[in-house]
C-alpha cells in the first residue's frame, strides 16, 4: 500500500484556506477515497464543512407557510454550478446523477430560475447562493411588489380604488421570492474560500468535457436546515400551546411569533404608571420604522429602506435635547421607533391597539398629529416628498391640519440643502406605520421619503440595500477608529435631513420660533450612527454607550435588523434603546446600585414613573484602561411589539399580524466526494448520522 500524502486541511470556522491548503484538502480527499483496503464509510470520505452559511428558514401566517427547509437529516445533492438559464437543462432533465445541489452566482438569483428549480424539484436537493463581494449592478428585491398590502389602511372598506396598490405599485422590482415556499433548502454562501473549495471541487469531478458524463467520485454537498412547524400559524400555534401541557412545558414549541420591542421617548417624560388618556396632553408623534429583511436569515442591512430614515430621527430627537428642555413647547413630541413593520406593521398596529385600549402611556385622544421619516437616504436633487392620505383629507378639519403639518415642515427646511414636494391628492400614501394610526382613526399626519412615486429604492428589502448603496465608503488605509469619525458625504447630507425634521417637530410641537435656526443636528453623531449600523457595530463609540455585560450585542459586522421573536428581542432594538437614551437623557450623579434600582437615592419611589435609569460602561480617560461608568436618566421606555392577535388567540386574524417563525435544531452545509453509485446511498445515511446535534 502506497503511503498518502502528510497535509493538513485548515477546516477551522474562524480561519480562512489558503490556496495551498486548498489544494492539499483535495489531495486528501481523492487520497483517503481511494488508498487503504477494507475502510469503512467514513474512511472513504472526508466531509468539509462550510464557515458561513446563512439559510433561507420557514415563516407561516393565517392562511401559509413561506420559505424554504430540508429533510429530518439534511439534503443531499451532487454539486453542479449553474453558469446560465439555459445550462437549467441538466439539472431538470439529462444529467445522470440527480438528485443536484445547485450553486448559483448572484447573478442567477431571479425569480425565473428559482421557480424552474422549484417546478423540477424532484431532481433538486437544494441551492445555494454565492453572495457577491459588491452590489450588482441592476437592481432586485425579493419583496412584493405591493408590500404589507392587505393590513395597511386601504381596503375595501376604506377606499377599494387604492387598495392593493391599485393607484401605485410602489415596489416595482419586488420579485416576490421571499414570499414562495421551497421544500428544499436554499443558503446563502460569502464569497470566500469555502466557495473557492466549491467550484474547484466542482471543476476538478462533476463538469461534464464535451458533452460526457462525469465520472466518480463526484462532489457532492448537504445542507441541513429542517423546520419544526408545517401549514400556518393556527396549526403551529396550536402544537405549540399544547406543549404547555406536556412533562417539558416548552420543548415542543415548533414555532414563536416574530415580535420584539418598540422603543419610545418623549420630550416632557409621561407618567409611564398611569395609562390611558392625559388630560390636557396634546403630542407629536415623531416615527420611525426599525426592522428590515431579506430573503435569508439574519441578513438585513437595511440600510435605505430603515436605517436612514431612524438615523434620521434619532439625530433629530438629539438635536432637540436642549431646545426642549431649556423652552419647552405647549405639545409633547413623542418619539416611537417601531419593530416588526417588514411582517403587517407588527409594533405600529400594536401601539395603536395598546392606545385605544388605554393600555399605553397616553390614548389616541392625546394624539394632535404624526410624522413618519421613512426612507430618505436617496434623495433625487435633494428633494423630500411630503404623502399625506387624501380620504382623512377629505374631512375639512383633518386637511386643516395637515397643511399646518406641511407649513411646519417648509419652515424646517428654510435655509437648508432640503427642497420638499408636496404630492396630489390622489396618491395614496405609501407603505408606513402611519396607515395603522389612519385605521384607528382620521389623525393628521405626514409621511417623509425621498420617492415621489415608487419606491427610488432599487434593493427593498434585499441583502444589497448596504452601506455600498447608501454610499458610504472611507479613503483608503483609514483604521476603524477613523472611519468611525470621518464625516461621510452620506452623513452630511442626512444631517441635512435629520436638521429639517427637529426643526419641523419644534414648531408643530408650537415651540418658539425665534429658536428655530438655532436646531442644528450634529453630523458626527450622523456619521456614527451610520458607521455602527451599516458597517460595524463593535466599535468604540456604541461601547462607551452600553453596559459591560452586554458587549456581546456589538460585533464586527453591520448590525442586524431582523425582527426578534418572542422572549428574544432584536441587538437592534436593545441598540437604539441605549441610543435614544443617551441622546436625549442627562447624566445624573448617583451609584450604579441605585442607577439600576430605578431611583435617585435610596428614599426615592416616584422618578421611576417618569424616567428610566440606565448604567453604561463609558470611555477609559487618557493613559488608562479602566473606563468610568455613568448613569443616563431618559424619558426612553420599550412597548410591546407583539401582534394583538396571538394575546387575542386570533390566529385567523385579517386585522392584525399572524406571522410565526419555524423553529430548528441545526443549520449547517458540508461538502464530500461520492466515490460510486454504491456508496451515494450509504454517504447520505450517514450524513444523516453524523449530523451537528443542537445546541
Amino acid at each position: 500500500m502506497s503511503t498518502p500524502p502528510v497535509c493538513v486541511p485548515l477546516l477551522s470556522r474562524t480561519r480562512k484556506m489558503d490556496s495551498p491548503s486548498i489544494n492539499c484538502l483535495f489531495h486528501l480527499l481523492v487520497c483517503w477515497l481511494f488508498v487503504g483496503v477494507g475502510c469503512s464509510s467514513v474512511e472513504k470520505k472526508i466531509y468539509v464543512h462550510l464557515n458561513y452559511t446563512l439559510p433561507c428558514v420557514r415563516l407561516l401566517n393565517a392562511t401559509h407557510q413561506i420559505g424554504c427547509q430540508s429533510h429530518l437529516s439534511g439534503n443531499v445533492g451532487v454539486l453542479h454550478v449553474l453558469e446560465s438559464e439555459e445550462n437549467l437543462d441538466w439539472v431538470l432533465r439529462s444529467g445522470l446523477n440527480p438528485p443536484y445541489l445547485v450553486i448559483l452566482e448572484s447573478p442567477l438569483f431571479t425569480r425565473s430560475i428559482l421557480m424552474k428549480l422549484k417546478n423540477g424539484s424532484s431532481r433538486v436537493a437544494g441551492v445555494a447562493v454565492v453572495a457577491p463581494s459588491t452590489n450588482p449592478l441592476e437592481g432586485a428585491s425579493p419583496h412584493t411588489k405591493c408590500p404589507n398590502e392587505n393590513t395597511g389602511v386601504y381596503t375595501e372598506k376604506y377606499d377599494p380604488s387604492m387598495a392593493h396598490c391599485n393607484v401605485t405599485v410602489w415596489n416595482p422590482l419586488g420579485s416576490g421570492l421571499s414570499y414562495e415556499e421551497f421544500d428544499f433548502p436554499i443558503f446563502s454562501l460569502k464569497e470566500d474560500n469555502d466557495t473557492q473549495v466549491i467550484r474547484q471541487c466542482y471543476m476538478d469531478h462533476n463538469r461534464a468535457v464535451n458533452g460526457s458524463a462525469p465520472q466518480h467520485p463526484l462532489c457532492a454537498m448537504q445542507l441541513l436546515s429542517h423546520m419544526s412547524a408545517v401549514s400556518d400559524t393556527a396549526t403551529c400555534m396550536r402544537r405549540s400551546d399544547l406543549s404547555s401541557f406536556s412533562l417539558s412545558p416548552g420543548l415542543d414549541t415548533v414555532c414563536d411569533p416574530l415580535a420584539d420591542k418598540n422603543v419610545w421617548a418623549s420630550t416632557r417624560p409621561l407618567n409611564n404608571t398611569a395609562q390611558g388618556h392625559k388630560q390636557g396632553e396634546s403630542v407629536v408623534v415623531a416615527a420611525a420604522r426599525l426592522d428590515s429583511r431579506s430573503f435569508f436569515f439574519d441578513v438585513a442591512p437595511g440600510a435605505e429602506s430603515s436605517v436612514s430614515g431612524f438615523v434620521a430621527l434619532l439625530a433629530a430627537a438629539h438635536a432637540l435635547r436642549n431646545v426642549t428642555q431649556e423652552a419647552p413647547p405647549p405639545r409633547n413630541i413623542l418619539y416611537a421607533f417601531f419593530q416588526g413593520e417588514t411582517f403587517d406593521y407588527i409594533g405600529s398596529s400594536r401601539m395603536v391597539y395598546d392606545m385605544d385600549n388605554k393600555h399605553f402611556a397616553v390614548d389616541l385622544d392625546n394624539i394632535h398629529s404624526v410624522l413618519e421619516i421613512g426612507q430618505v437616504g436617496l434623495r433625487v436633487n435633494s428633494t423630500l416628498w411630503l404623502h399625506s392620505d387624501p380620504v382623512s383629507r377629505k374631512n375639512s378639519s383633518v386637511d386643516g391640519e395637515v397643511k399646518k403639518l406641511v407649513e411646519s415642515l417648509n419652515l424646517g427646511a428654510a435655509g437648508l440643502d432640503v427642497s420638499l414636494g408636496e404630492l396630489p391628492f390622489s396618491q395614496p400614501l405609501p407603505p408606513s406605520s402611519f396607515q395603522r394610526f389612519l385605521r384607528a382613526r382620521p389623525i393628521p399626519g405626514v409621511v417623509l421619503q425621498d420617492h415621489q412615486s415608487s419606491f427610488t429604492n432599487r434593493f427593498y428589502e434585499s441583502m444589497f440595500d448596504n452601506a455600498e448603496y447608501l454610499n458610504i465608503s472611507y479613503p483608503p488605509n483609514m483604521t476603524a477608529e477613523q472611519q468611525l469619525q470621518f464625516v461621510t458625504d452620506t452623513a452630511t447630507a442626512l444631517t441635512e435631513v435629520a436638521t429639517m425634521v427637529a426643526r419641523s417637530l419644534y414648531v408643530q410641537a408650537g415651540g418658539d420660533d425665534g429658536r428655530r435656526s438655532s436646531i442644528n443636528a450634529d453630523p458626527q453623531m450622523v456619521t456614527r450612527m451610520l458607521y455602527g449600523f451599516l458597517v460595524r457595530s463593535n466599535n468604540s463609540w456604541f461601547q462607551q454607550l452600553i453596559p459591560s455585560e452586554s458587549m456581546g450585542f456589538l460585533a464586527d459586522r453591520p448590525t442586524n435588523l431582523y425582527v426578534g421573536v418572542v422572549q428574544q428581542p432584536s441587538e437592534l432594538t436593545f441598540l437604539v434603546q441605549y441610543l435614544l437614551a443617551n441622546l436625549t437623557g442627562t447624566t445624573v450623579n448617583i451609584t450604579q446600585e441605585n442607577c439600576r434600582n430605578q431611583r435617585e437615592d435610596e428614599q426615592d419611589q416616584t422618578n421611576k414613573h417618569m424616567f428610566s435609569y440606565m448604567w453604561v460602561q463609558g470611555a477609559a480617560p487618557p493613559n488608562s484602561t479602566k473606563r468610568e461608568g455613568f448613569c443616563t436618566r431618559s424619558s426612553v421606555r420599550l412597548s410591546s411589539a407583539l401582534s394583538p392577535a396571538f394575546d387575542l388567540h386570533e390566529y385567523t386574524s385579517k386585522d392584525y399580524s399572524t406571522w410565526t417563525e419555524s423553529r430548528w435544531k441545526s443549520i449547517s452545509g458540508r461538502i464530500f466526494l461520492v466515490a460510486s453509485h454504491e456508496l451515494e446511498n450509504g454517504s447520505i445515511e450517514e450524513a444523516a448520522a453524523t449530523r451537528t446535534k443542537p445546541t
